[in-house]
């Protein structure tokens, strides 16, 4: 559904991609712009198509962006399948009318502060789609490839179902759950790489459950139960008239965040009378993997050490 923070993002999208065009431009006057084009890699995986948000063709090179708006996993270009395909798709429409050697591949993803850039050479493209990729496609196709669980999983339909998946959250299951301080370090690590993908995989599978129940499905050890409600007023108009009939205010006064009084007056004249009011504290602490961009945070053990 729409907000003003997806027409920001989008703003700041048309921007960046407006941006790339007139640099593109500078080193390329024919350069080529298309947008929403649907690309067709059905000659390296059956029936695969799709639709790339924009593609750029300028000079021998062809740059694709795509635009993802999710702020649940920071989605990297670095050999990003999905990207890879679209460039084969754009190899397999563009390749006849430019001289192409080299595919630019950027994500652009706004509300995580993302932009992520890989690029490819034509030939380890191709060399890659007919080593690796077909082969995996037509097996796929065909119904006989391998299983594998991963990150992956959460865009799979048949996410919570799958042995595969539940195979690898169970490995898990070797540690017995014990406490955290009978593990060694090395284990604990071991629980904090899957921990996100467990949890997604129980709440999947929770409801999974749920819905079936819903359809009809009657379970051998579980129910449904109404969850617990809260009271709601059957008519606010008509609740706010008696109260005010009745002597009270029936509304209270609040100040606007920051969206909303952004919204009611505009990016610049928001800066220019609240720009010095405004402060961002610091996030609270929250484990990552070492592959996240933040930086580490200093604790009070180290900052006691540097003083």
């Amino acid at each position: 559904s729409y907000d003003s923070e997806m027409e920001e993002c989008a703003d700041f999208y048309a921007q960046f991609v407006m941006g790339l065009v007139s640099q593109l431009r500078e080193e390329s006057k024919d350069t080529m712009v298309y947008v929403e084009q649907r690309v067709d890699f059905s000659d390296f995986v059956p029936d695969g198509f799709g639709t790339a948000d924009t593609l750029i063709i300028s000079g021998k090179t062809v740059c694709i962006v795509d635009y993802k708006h999710g702020k649940g996993i920071e989605v990297s270009a670095e050999r990003n399948p999905q990207m890879i395909c679209y460039a084969l798709g754009c190899i397999q429409m563009f390749d006849g009318l430019y001289d192409i050697e080299s595919i630019w591949m950027i994500i652009f993803q706004p509300r995580l502060s993302n932009i992520s850039e890989f690029t490819i050479s034509k030939a380890d493209l191709l060399s890659w789609a007919a080593d690796t990729l077909a082969p995996a496609a037509k097996l796929a196709h065909e119904g006989e490839g391998v299983f594998c669980a991963g990150a992956h999983c959460q865009f799979c339909k048949v996410k919570a179902t799958c042995r595969k998946r539940a195979e690898y959250n169970l490995e898990l299951a070797r540690y017995d759950f014990e406490m955290p301080p009978t593990l060694e370090d090395s284990e604990v690590e071991a629980v904090l790489a899957k921990a996100d993908t467990l949890a997604a995989w129980v709440s999947d599978i929770k409801e999974y459950a749920l819905q079936r129940a819903i359809q009809g499905k009657q379970w051998t050890d579980w129910k449904l139960v109404e969850g617990r409600s809260n009271r709601k007023y059957t008519d606010e108009a008509a609740v706010a008239k008696t109260v005010k009939e009745a002597g009270f205010e029936p509304y209270e006064q609040k100040l606007l965040g920051i969206t909303a009084m952004t919204g009611l007056l505009g990016k610049s004249k928001f800066e220019e009378l609240l720009g010095g009011f405004i402060v961002k504290p610091q996030g609270k602490p929250t484990l990552a993997p070492m592959s996240d961009r933040r930086p580490a945070m200093n604790t009070a053990a180290e900052d006691f050490k540097e003083s």
